[in-house]
């Protein structure tokens, strides 16, 4: 926090609502971390951009960061595919997936992707990963509500169960005794 590049920004930075798991904090860090992770599909920028956009959503940093690994090199030329088929057939562009498909197994040249990239790939791309994060974005947030709502109402239920047995157990020990 003594950083002079980090000084500016210390007193939001070390709000607790990103650094700490709470109701809120998680769920929003789980769907900042999934939009951001699908949408920017280049590494460095993912984590980068969870942080930066964590602080006006007060979500929560680490979730956030760990939710963009869901793309990844496994998944990235899914998520792609699926972006242009999306984006294509929602909106009526004329991407041709399985050139994309090709280069991807011929090992296009740089050359080859810009010139896929400026015909209507680009905006069917775009497009198709806005709506692809957005959606993963929304279910992950009610998952992680869901999650954190039945992790609480198992720690009361356990809770609840511990205080009825010491009772139970005070109650029949007090009968023996007297």
């Amino acid at each position: 926090m003594e950083n002079r590049f980090v000084r500016p920004f210390a007193h939001r930075v070390s709000h607790s609502h990103l650094w700490r798991f709470t109701r809120t904090s998680v769920p929003r860090g789980t769907a900042l971390g999934l939009f951001v992770g699908i949408f920017f599909l280049l590494p460095g920028v993912q984590i980068l951009g969870v942080a930066l956009l964590a602080l006006p959503f007060r979500a929560n940093i680490p979730i956030g960061a760990a939710m963009t690994f869901l793309s990844n090199p496994l998944t990235t030329p899914f998520i792609i595919a699926a972006s242009v088929w999306l984006g294509d057939n929602i909106f009526g562009f004329r991407a041709n997936v399985g050139a994309f498909n090709a280069m991807l197994e011929q090992g296009a040249t740089l050359g080859q992707w810009s010139r896929w990239l400026l015909s209507d790939a680009a905006p069917a791309l775009i497009s198709g990963l806005f709506i692809i994060s957005l959606v993963t974005a929304v279910v992950g947030y009610f998952l992680a509500m869901l999650f954190w709502d039945n992790r609480i109402r198992m720690k009361w239920r356990r809770k609840l169960r511990q205080a009825a047995d010491q009772r139970l157990g005070l109650s029949t020990s007090d009968r023996t005794d007297g």
